[in-house]
């Protein structure tokens, strides 16, 4: 029972008491008692002054001094207009501090056969490119919020959807064919997801310039782009595919085997993964199938060219395209029957889609089909909708080959933080010296990627990331590291030991920003924020560290003392891992 809970229980008791009031203690909530002034807790008395009859002031006197007489963990009150400031007692956060101690788990609630099961989606990439750091931004948004669902009590299904297939598959199938020479991912020295990469530039380079050549014989920029003998060529070998070709078919598969195996390593490398990955080659065949009967039911209507539409004027929106006039698919038709196939596959409560708010509409169209089509879950869906991720030197183009790629920038980030701590981890041998750069290198992106409020916008700075003071990842792994290491010195830490000395001011302080662990991961999981989960950890880590400064620890002589300032330390470790666990930061031992 967190001490907020145990408040607000005790308020209940005393409006009951002092005015016969029944308020229910799920309506009472105390909150941090802002630092300018005394306390620990704050209860907003207003809405009691129904039932007290009084002024704010006089109400908040009343309830201060029921609680101090009746409650033991009030050790005293004051009051600033309507605001009831509690003081905890310091006997009170000891106890605490056992309870904590005592629960391997704390904060994280584990499901259970009654749990609801969620599906998050993310990554989506396409296999005519590697993963860049958009990519990058979405895989840790993902995977973090499905640790924070998972940590609430939620049964969770990680998921992925791969396109490949469309007319940028089929970009780069072409330009190998037309200038690959055989090249092969051992051929070439290079991982598969980068080679096809290559000719997806390459396609790109060669359509520009026949777009060029042909609006200097007098066409319009449109009409040279629809006449590109290499985009006809593409076109063409999309239709050859949707048919079934057996030369493009083996093509295809090949080509996307050498990607596969490239996004397996920066996968793991990121450390991230899927319970179940799903291809738009699967899944679009589903979805045109959905779109024609939807034609039958009235749902969508085909014009003249033999192209499929949806009119969602009557819902405030235009008309979505759904079937090309050649018969092709778009990502809306693969996105329908993907979703068909999943309430197929799984059980869903909850289906989450991690994608870039430049999607947004598309997922409002997408929940308004589903709906239409009849079913029940479309409404329902939720589009975890995130802000791009920038660059100092602007936005990213994948066609133009100027995306920061996923794997150079995982190793920029583990090379910086070996070479900004060379002197750090000097005394250690190189393999172990090698793991801790990994691990603060990636602990650095992760954390300056998810400590942004994911629906902004933001600026990555990778020197930026890498520092050990302020709201870094290195920063939170050299406290844990710092506290481990005293803990080290003493021998070890008993979580289960009970030392008995009252916690001073600064101790009862940092028990209970421990002690707030769970609410926080509770608030992250309502409100799909890792960010929540990255600054309480920043929040943590400075409290401990200027308790650091100013007690000591191994040094202190009252043994009871010593006692309580290491397990208070051990809990403080042990939630800062946890916390980070759930943005997929691993913590090094030391550093």
């Amino acid at each position: 029972m967190t001490v907020e809970s145990i408040i607000a229980a005790a308020v209940s008791k005393a409006l009951k008491s002092l005015y016969g009031a029944e308020v229910e203690p799920g309506t009472i909530v105390p909150q941090q008692t802002r630092k300018e002034f005394e306390g620990n807790l704050t209860v907003v008395v207003f809405p009691f002054l129904k039932a007290s009859r009084k002024a704010p002031e006089a109400t908040a006197v009343e309830i201060g001094e029921w609680l101090v007489a009746n409650e033991a963990a009030v050790s005293r009150f004051n009051v600033v207009k309507g605001f009831l400031n509690l003081t905890i007692d310091p006997s009170f956060w000891l106890s605490v501090l056992h309870g904590i101690a005592a629960d391997p788990d704390f904060g994280i609630r584990k499901a259970d056969e009654n749990s609801d099961l969620v599906m998050v989606e993310y990554s989506s990439p396409n296999t005519n490119k590697p993963l860049h750091l958009g990519h990058v931004r979405n895989n840790l948004l993902g995977y973090s919020l499905a640790c924070i669902l998972e940590a609430n009590g939620h049964k969770v299904v990680k998921t992925n959807i791969v396109n490949d297939r469309g007319i940028h598959i089929c970009k780069s199938m072409l330009a190998w064919q037309k200038w690959g020479d055989g090249a092969t991912p051992e051929s070439s020295g290079k991982k598969g997801d980068h080679l096809i990469g290559d000719f997806y530039v390459a396609f790109d380079k060669h359509f520009r310039e026949e777009v060029k050549a042909l609006m200097e014989k007098g066409m319009s920029e449109d009409e040279a782009k629809a006449n590109s003998p290499l985009m006809l060529e593409a076109r063409e070998m999309l239709r050859k595919w949707e048919a079934g070709d057996p030369e493009v078919r083996e093509l295809w598969k090949k080509m996307n085997g050498w990607v596969y195996e490239g996004f397996d390593e920066t996968y793991r490398r990121l450390g991230v993964g899927f319970d179940k990955i799903y291809y738009e080659s699967d899944t679009y065949l589903e979805g045109k199938d959905l779109v024609l009967g939807g034609i039958e039911k009235g749902i969508m209507y085909r014009k003249d060219d033999g192209s499929v539409w949806a009119d969602l004027t009557g819902d405030g929106l235009d008309h979505k395209l759904l079937l090309r006039a050649d018969g092709t698919s778009v990502y809306m038709t693969q996105d329908i029957g993907t979703a068909k196939l999943r309430y197929q596959d799984f059980p869903i409560d909850k289906m989450i889609y991690v994608v870039g708010n430049e999607q947004n509409y598309h997922f409002q169209v997408l929940s308004l089909l589903l709906d239409k089509l009849g079913f029940k879950w479309g409404k329902d869906l939720t589009h975890f909708s995130y802000g791009m991720v920038e660059l100092p030197e602007g936005k990213m183009k994948s066609r133009e080959g100027t995306v920061v790629d996923a794997d150079d920038l995982l190793d920029k980030m583990v090379e910086d933080a070996r070479e900004m701590s060379a002197d750090r981890f000097a005394d250690m041998p190189a393999e172990e010296a090698a793991e801790v750069s990994r691990m603060v290198g990636l602990g650095a992106l992760k954390y300056f990627l998810l400590k942004v409020d994911p629906k902004k916008n933001m600026l990555f700075n990778p020197k930026e990331s890498i520092d050990f003071n302020g709201n870094t990842g290195p920063f939170l792994q050299y406290t844990y590291a710092r506290i481990r290491s005293v803990i080290r010195k003493a021998g070890g830490v008993e979580m289960d030991s009970m030392p008995q000395a009252v916690p001073n001011e600064k101790e009862s302080t940092l028990i209970q920003k421990v002690a707030d662990f769970p609410s926080v991961v509770a608030e992250a999981g309502r409100t799909y924020s890792p960010a929540l989960i990255a600054n309480y950890c920043y929040d943590l880590a400075k409290e401990y560290n200027q308790f650091y400064h100013d007690y000591s620890i191994l040094r202190e002589e009252d043994a009871q003392v010593r006692g309580l300032r290491l397990l208070l330390s051990a809990v403080v470790a042990r939630t800062l891992k946890a916390g980070v666990g759930l943005l997929g930061m691993e913590m090094p031992e030391r550093m």
